[in-house]
């Protein structure tokens, strides 16, 4: 075993240590932070799509009749569209006499409509209004769902990337981690359904609970259930008072391509978050990348990725990998799988929230409702590329430095944390330099 890991952390040392460098190698994706496509698109594409993603949707758009926010930018943008922010979500639910979670039953219309099938909670409603005057919809978390927690919007920027990334690396990267460890460190590569491939499921790698594998169907997810518009992938209302827009509200445009669409585009089309090549080349900063790995912490935020060969079909044979997004190397310091690192927030992903009200009457092909109910105190591996822009960490943004936000962690990471709580001060300094510049 001891011959196992050592070869794994000769090969993945000299990735730590190049990715701390200025200078993009041969083979690495493309990254800034410019609005510049990577070349899945050309730019005036990239453009048009940007400014889909930037556009503020109303009412008679479709927006509602719940929803969070107006357009994806709202959630998305720092420092430049598609980025993070410091907007959350609210979750919600309760356990059941088991101890297995139950969604959320949010009373609505003065409690004559009950919401159900999720566990977001949106802050936000379109009445009471001019032609609504009494139709109140507001959701308010009830006392008996206790299980709470907030969770802070992801970057998009890259994300083209991390989908082409094939399957089997992130079931080997799972299996690897969890043989060199001994079980302590054991990711969880979960299967989810692909909305535009009924059916068909790929591994999981968007949202905190990786409740998504393609971009496609995180477009709609989030298209539905943040701003409350319908499309086909999606075509249900989680309630249909106050609603007067046609539906489904997201229809083809004279291309044949619906804003989804050019959602899931646009985030293709992003370059990767880019280094600070300033701080990345200075001697404390490369030294924090080596401790960094030292003490464990490149098991789960693990520096380099490759995606699948051109022409490779992903997504359920749905989509198939272009030469821009094809045989590139990645720098996300995540697997991108669900552990158990001790601030799971106890919320188990919604089938009817995220794949629909017919998912449970897909076969979708190797999902499991008793896989997903393991994830309940797991969360995503961050990704840590473009960390530096974000001054609210962790799932629910509760942490403000990297420090605490490192301590934060138990679990599958206890022993990371304890070997950064023996460091000296320099080497504690050194790691967070070399958070600084990711």
């Amino acid at each position: 075993m001891r011959s196992f890991t050592r070869a794994m952390v000769l090969r993945a040392l000299p990735a730590i240590i190049l990715s701390t460098g200025a200078i993009a190698r041969a083979g690495d994706a493309p990254t800034g932070f410019d609005n510049s496509t990577n070349g899945f698109v050309d730019q005036r594409t990239f453009d048009a799509d940007r400014a889909s993603f930037e556009e503020v949707e109303a009412i008679e758009d479709g927006l509602g009749p719940l929803y969070n926010a107006q357009s994806c930018r709202e959630c998305h943008q720092n420092p430049v569209s598609g980025g993070a922010s410091q907007i959350t979500e609210l979750r919600a639910g309760h356990l059941d006499r088991k101890g297995r979670f139950q969604n959320a039953r949010i009373p609505i219309a003065r409690g004559t409509v009950v919401i159900t099938g999720r566990s977001l909670v949106n802050d936000r409603a379109i009445c009471p209004n001019k032609d609504f005057p009494d139709t109140e919809i507001q959701e308010r978390v009830p006392d008996r769902e206790n299980v709470r927690t907030l969770r802070i919007s992801l970057n998009l920027l890259g994300d083209g990337f991390v989908e082409a990334i094939a399957d089997q690396m992130l079931i080997d990267l799972a299996r690897n981690q969890c043989r060199a460890s001994r079980g302590t460190i054991c990711g969880q590569a979960l299967r989810v359904p692909i909305l535009e491939a009924p059916g068909q499921t790929a591994i999981g790698r968007f949202g905190w609970k990786d409740q998504q594998a393609s971009l496609l169907s995180f477009a709609a997810d989030a298209y539905l259930n943040e701003m409350g518009i319908t499309s086909s992938l999606q075509p249900n209302e989680v309630t249909t008072l106050c609603n007067t827009a046609e539906e489904p509200n997201d229809k083809p445009g004279e291309d044949g391509l619906a804003d989804i669409d050019r959602f899931a585009r646009f985030v293709r089309s992003t370059k990767a978050p880019p280094r600070d090549r300033t701080l990345a080349a200075t001697p404390r900063a490369v030294r924090g990348a080596a401790v960094f790995h030292r003490i464990g912490c490149t098991t789960c935020h693990v520096p380099s990725l490759t995606t699948a060969p051109t022409g490779t079909k992903v997504n359920g044979g749905a989509f198939a990998v272009p030469d821009a997004l094809g045989g590139k190397t990645i720098h996300p310091y995540s697997d991108f799988l669900l552990h158990d690192v001790g601030t799971g927030d106890g919320i188990v992903m919604a089938a009817v929230e995220h794949y629909g009200r017919n998912a449970y009457e897909i076969d979708w092909k190797g999902w499991s409702d008793r896989l997903v109910q393991q994830t309940r105190d797991k969360i995503r591996t961050p990704p840590l590329w473009g960390v530096r822009m974000r001054p609210r960490l962790m799932h629910d943004g509760a942490s403000m430095t990297f420090a605490d936000a490192i301590r934060r962690h138990r679990g599958e990471a206890r022993r990371a944390v304890r070997k950064f709580n023996d460091l000296g001060r320099s080497d504690r300094q050194a790691i967070e330099d070399f958070l600084r510049s990711l």
